[in-house]
Parts: C-alpha cells; sequence; structure tokens
C-alpha cells in the first residue's frame, strides 16, 4: 500500500471506504483503561497538551501516586471489562529512582489479571530491559504525527527521538502500542504518512486520538481543524493501511464524535476502545460503551 493509493482511497465516498475497512475489521471489541500516574509539570513543549509546564492550563498536578492507588483503580477497570489497564505518567521519560515503583506497580496489576501496560516516555537504554522483567506486556509511545508535521507540534524532542524508544520496546520483546493524534493543522496527505509510518513500525495497538483543544495551550483554537467525516476517513485508512493491527478509539472521542459517528466508526474500523476517562479529559461511561457494542453485534473481547 502507497501514498497515492491511500490518497485514492481517502476520497472514495465514505460509504465506501467504510465497507473497506470494515473487510480488514474484527466483530470483536476490546476494552482497555489507564491511570494517570503523574499529573502535569511537564518540562516538554508538545502544543495540544494540557500538562506542559510552557502553557498556563491550570490542571491539577500531583507526582508519582502509590501503587495501592494505581491497584484500586485497576480493580475497577477490570470490573468494568477491561481486559489491559495502563500506567500513564507525564514528563520525558521514567526517572531512574522511580524504576523499581514502576516495576512493582507491573507487577502488582499482573497479579489480578489484566495484561499491564505502560506509556511513561521515552526510555534511556536498559528501561525496557527492566519493566519487561517486571512482567510488562505492552508499552505504549506515540508517534503523535507523521515525520513531516513532528517539528510543528514540539520543539523539545524530535521524531527520531519518539522512533529510537520504540526500537527499544521491540529489542525488549514488549508488545508496542503505538499512535496519533488527528487534527492538529496536518494536512490530508499528512494522515496518509502517518498510516504509512505506523505500518512500517507495525505496532500491536494504534490508539486513535482526536485532538481536543485545551485552553491555555497554542492549539486551543484548533478545533476547526478536522471535522467529523474526516476524523472516519482518517480512521478507516489507518485501519486498511494496518489491517494486523488493533485500532484503538481513544482520547477526544466523546468531544469531537457524535453518537452516530462513533457507531460508524465502531462498525467499521475499531476493535479497541479506551474506556472510561483520560488524563485531563472526560470520557464515555464503560457501560455506555457496553450498550452501543450491544447495538451494533459487536462482541466484548477478553482476552486482547
Amino acid at each position: 500500500m502507497n501514498k497515492k493509493t491511500l490518497l485514492e482511497l481517502y476520497s472514495l465516498e465514505l460509504d465506501k471506504l467504510l465497507a473497506l475497512a470494515k473487510e480488514k475489521t474484527k466483530n470483536k471489541v476490546g476494552f482497555c483503561s489507564i491511570i494517570s500516574a503523574r499529573t502535569g509539570k511537564c518540562g516538554e513543549g508538545c502544543k495540544y497538551c494540557a500538562q506542559s509546564s510552557y502553557y498556563m492550563t491550570n490542571i491539577p498536578a500531583h507526582p508519582l501516586i502509590e501503587t495501592k492507588k494505581v491497584i484500586e483503580v485497576a480493580k475497577e477497570a477490570k470490573a468494568n471489562g477491561a481486559t489491559r489497564f495502563a500506567i500513564v505518567t507525564s514528563g520525558r521519560g521514567p526517572l531512574d529512582e522511580d524504576m523499581p515503583r514502576f516495576c512493582e506497580m507491573i507487577s502488582e496489576i499482573n497479579k489480578l489479571g489484566l495484561k499491564s501496560c505502560a506509556s511513561i516516555g521515552i526510555l534511556k537504554d536498559g528501561q525496557a530491559q527492566m519493566l519487561k522483567k517486571a512482567g510488562l506486556s505492552r508499552y505504549h509511545h506515540n508517534i503523535n504525527t507523521c515525520h513531516s508535521y513532528h517539528p510543528s507540534i514540539t520543539h523539545t524532542h524530535t521524531y527520531d527521538d519518539r522512533l529510537d524508544t520504540i526500537k527499544k520496546v521491540k529489542e525488549a520483546g514488549l508488545e508496542l502500542c503505538c499512535g496519533v493524534i488527528v487534527g492538529m493543522g496536518e494536512t490530508v496527505e499528512q494522515r496518509v504518512e502517518m498510516a504509512l509510518e505506523l505500518a512500517q513500525i507495525q505496532p500491536e495497538s494504534i490508539p486513535f486520538n482526536i485532538l481536543t483543544p485545551i485552553k491555555g495551550t497554542p492549539f486551543e483554537n484548533y478545533g476547526d481543524k478536522i471535522d467529523e467525516e474526516n476524523i472516519l476517513r482518517t480512521a478507516a485508512i489507518f485501519k486498511i493501511a494496518n489491517p494486523n493491527s488493533i485500532i484503538r478509539l481513544a482520547g477526544g472521542r466523546k468531544a469531537r464524535l457524535s453518537k452516530e459517528n462513533m457507531e460508524l466508526a465502531l462498525k467499521n474500523c475499531i476493535e479497541g476502545i479506551l474506556i472510561g476517562n483520560y488524563l485531563t479529559t472526560l470520557g464515555i461511561t464503560p457501560d455506555e460503551d457496553r450498550k452501543t457494542l450491544d447495538k451494533l453485534g459487536k462482541t466484548l473481547c477478553t482476552t486482547t
């Protein structure tokens, strides 16, 4: 699959494009959930992010939480149908002194019968191996956007910095969760570039986030950079380009998609959902998601 072909598919009538994506989409949908284990005061300058210390967003901040709190939230996530649970932290990457705590959290999450995931930033040499040894199942590290647009997103790290962590994760034998945020001012061609770059990376899971503009960030007025039809078109292209990866509907779905269009996405190109609330924004209740899956005749996956 090349850029020219994907651009041609992107321009098809929407129902035809969604039908092509549906051919590659399983009828099962898996739930995962997260906890913001450290929030705010991040030294990175990502223009979309409420947690960056570069911007005045007035979000509550807290240091790394205790393992006990992580397990409380993980138990609740499991009760709501999640099969995976992720530790998420703000900051460039994990401090050496925090690694034992992360390893403890991972071990305790696994004991609950959940698959442990972590999204703790850019990794240094040896850290991926430590997480693997602790029992981590999957590491989450987005490319966020395509290589050509990355300089428009942040100046504090490069696209290659992200690829380096992805390489470390794979070399350690961990599964990879790697996705994007659409609606940050990228062009249609750049959305196709994202799909192709992810196809080269071949992650097991691709979180599909839609920008929720946050007051105080440089992208606070970017609500008009992508409409609902183009969100659906992009999700479909991602599935077509990445048939072996789970396209996981994640942040922004409540704020940026109508119920009708969310159902279209779930029906045609989505095999995973990040349930509950997100890092600094509210999500959809797991009960609502289960009702939607029932309505669409989808099966809640218990193993993904």
